[in-house]
């Protein structure tokens, strides 16, 4: 207790004694009103110092005013008219010298209650008669140069009558409308009273940090990446608080889609027109893609990205797209780390027969592995990536360990999906020393980046070893098979001896050694590491492939075909998202190519969703997401 509270108990303890049996209201009323009620100030130091953190109970937030100015003030509504008995005020080092306590019944017509010349800080505890709906602390002078802070104001007192009693319906549906890395946008359902709402307390953590009369709020000052839970509370004019609402847990993503944190290298292009129209299209088209393939068919707490144009309604390659995509943006859906961690338990839950820490490739309508459940390298590669991205993006102190599963996956690739005597990769774990396929490689899963980011997680050189091993396999093919077009062929045969493409169907198609299904993602693939890194053999192989279709098609992108002999030659009519958006990536890399590249940009932009193409609609979000900026290697 302060000295100014002791002096006023000496001084009342001079006064008459009461009449036996009447009521003491000093001692009836002596019951704190104030916490988590409504708080208003004259200013905030800044975000971080709200008034809401004066009455939250929590003596490690506090208030505090803009920084030299006099006078500040800060008021509690307390929903009703109270008779006040005492009022505490615990002083952070910027403290008041020359304050008053006011109460008011209107918030506009203030009595004096309290009013001292000589504050000194510290904890002030003051016996006060008075009555009011408002209380305010109302500072003209300053103790320090600095501001005014409160770690906590406390009112002590009762409501006067009986008044409302009845607390509204706890809000519903609390859940996250967007998050960056410093601060998370909450959205309620509306809770009803018997008299009516007059506003909102959010908490996080238990702690009151905010208060609004609508049914959102956005938390700033946050920290990336963190975890977080919040709840809010319904009150009325009486000052009744509801029930909490349902409890919300959120983690702060440290590269929220959007925010453009990791920058290309220098030089490379965009589409025309602002960052924000640009992002803002790559998210409309992510929500269609989310819509049309992202499930829940199976239960047990898995999500799954469902492909109607494969084989079978669940593959690998597709589990390992939404991985990537759901990291990625993390920040423009609430419900990214959801998704992300349902396809996390179904990767844990599907392992290959052949090493357990990679992905079975196949799943049917059961949502069991089938076709001896063995493990395919693009899918694998993808997961693998993906958990870096999540653990960059989120951390690993969550419900799964991503860095962990990320390296054994890592491993586990290396171990049985890279061929050892050439560093280029196998089709899948399936393949071993011996069998037919064991020197061929599928181009499409060469994916330099992932090799960058395999080498950074791991600290193991041998990453290092195996891209330069594709680099080089790339510009060879380029210049013995392709050297007019830069066309790579789905499959490359003799890997151990003289590389080639296929001769004819060696594992899908009788084009197996053409610019086919699996090589049209490759000039996405190579022009990802080009963007990201700059590397100048990237760099070249990119710009190969670009300045070839752009003048085949003279410009326009609607001329690029379904597949090519790798001497430029047509196989097919028509246009399909995965052929003509990855030669987008590609066009980023020139500096001669705008205009081209925002003839492809409009290609996409005028593209719906195949819903009857996981494929085409996963490869084309991919490509938005990096033409955007907002491809990154963790």
């Amino acid at each position: 207790m302060s000295r100014r509270g002791i002096s006023l108990l000496i001084a009342s303890a001079l006064l008459p004694l009461p009449v036996l049996g009447l009521p003491q209201a000093a001692s009836a009323a002596d019951t704190l009103v104030s916490a988590g009620k409504p708080a208003t100030t004259s200013s905030i130091e800044g975000s971080g110092f709200e008034a809401a953190l004066a009455v939250d109970a929590n003596t490690a937030t506090r208030w505090a005013s803009a920084e030299g100015v006099d006078p500040q003030w800060v008021r509690i509504d307390l929903g009703a008219t109270h008779t006040i008995s005492r009022v505490k005020l615990n002083w952070e080092a910027a403290y008041a010298r020359t304050y008053r306590i006011q109460t008011s019944a209107d918030g506009s017509t203030w009595t004096d209650v309290y009013s001292t010349t000589a504050g000194d800080g510290a904890v002030d505890d003051l016996t006060v008669s008075g009555s009011g709906r408002y209380v305010r602390m109302y500072g003209t002078s300053r103790g320090t140069p600095y501001g005014y802070s409160l770690w906590e104001f406390e009112v002590y007192g009762s409501a006067t009558g009986s008044g409302d009693t009845a607390p509204p319906s706890a809000p519903g549906s609390l859940r996250s409308t967007a998050s960056t890395s410093t601060s998370v946008s909450l959205a309620w359902n509306a809770a009803a009273d018997n008299v009516g709402v007059t506003g909102y307390n959010v908490y996080r953590g238990g702690a009151l940090v905010g208060s609004t009369t609508g049914t959102t709020y956005t938390n700033t000052g946050l920290t990336a990446p963190t975890s977080y839970s919040y709840t809010v509370k319904a009150r009325d004019a009486a000052g009744n608080l509801s029930a909490a609402s349902n409890s919300l847990a959120v983690t702060t993503p440290a590269v929220p889609f959007g925010s453009h944190l990791k920058p290309y290298a220098s030089g490379m292009l965009k589409p025309s027109g602002t960052q924000t129209t640009i992002d803002q299209k790559t998210v409309d088209h992510y929500k269609t893609w989310k819509a049309a393939f992202v499930r829940q068919n199976c239960g047990n707490g898995w999500y799954q990205v469902i492909s109607p144009d494969a084989d079978h309604p669940y593959v690998a390659e597709a589990q390992g797209y939404g991985m990537v995509i759901a990291a990625t943006m993390a920040g423009a859906d609430p419900d990214a780390k959801k998704i992300f961690d349902g396809l996390v338990k179904w990767k844990i839950d599907h392992p290959s027969a052949i090493n357990p820490n990679l992905l079975a490739a196949e799943q049917d309508v059961t949502c069991k592995s089938v076709n001896g459940g063995d493990a395919a390298t693009d899918g694998d590669l993808d997961v693998a990536y993906g958990l870096l991205l999540a653990d960059k993006q989120w951390g690993s102190a969550g419900t799964y360990n991503y860095k962990d599963l990320a390296v054994k996956h890592i491993n586990a690739i290396k171990q049985d999906e890279v061929n050892p005597a050439t560093n280029l990769l196998k089709l899948g774990d399936w393949s071993g020393s011996g069998d037919q396929y064991y020197y061929i490689s599928r181009t499409s899963d060469w994916m330099i980046d992932h090799f960058r980011a395999f080498r950074t997680a791991t600290g193991d050189a041998a990453w290092d070893t195996i891209r330069t091993a594709h680099q080089n396999q790339i510009a060879g093919l380029q210049s013995a098979y392709a050297p007019g077009t830069g066309l790579l062929p789905d499959f490359v045969v003799n890997t151990n001896t003289t590389p080639k493409p296929a001769p004819g169907q060696v594992l899908e198609d009788p084009n197996d050694g053409a610019f086919w299904w699996n090589a049209c993602r490759t000039p996405w693939r190579i022009a990802d590491d080009a963007v990201t890194s700059g590397d100048a053999k990237s760099l070249a192989a990119a710009r190969k492939l670009n300045g070839w279709i752009k003048t085949k098609t003279g410009g326009d992108p609607n001329k690029i075909a379904i597949g090519y002999q790798l001497n430029g030659t047509q196989i097919s009519a028509g246009s399909e998202a995965a052929f003509f958006a990855p030669f987008a990536v590609a066009a980023m890399t020139d500096a001669g190519s705008q205009a081209w590249l925002d003839a492809l940009w409009n290609k996409m932009l005028a593209t719906p969703v195949d819903t009857s193409s996981y494929f085409s609609a996963s490869i084309q979000l991919q490509v938005m997401i990096t033409a955007s900026g907002n491809h990154w290697v963790p």
